[in-house]
């Protein structure tokens, strides 16, 4: 018989796992030089302190507020 309580740890355990893959996983591609979703330029300043940026500040925080 299955234990409700460990499939529902089993779960949380498998989502923090995924989190922290996420956060942990190293960049390997350039940062863009135009923002992915506006086609504006992406500030040098910000290609650098962002590695792997894909987006402008702006559209960056649009895209997590729609999360």
């Amino acid at each position: 018989m299955v234990d409700i309580v460990d499939v529902a740890n089993d779960q949380a355990d498998y989502h923090l796992q995924v989190a922290l893959q996420r956060h942990t996983r190293p960049v390997n591609k350039p940062s863009a030089q135009f923002c992915e979703d506006c086609d504006e330029p992406i500030p040098e300043s910000r290609q650098m302190l962002v590695a792997g940026c894909e987006t402008c500040i702006n559209c960056q925080e649009l895209r997590e507020r729609r999360r």
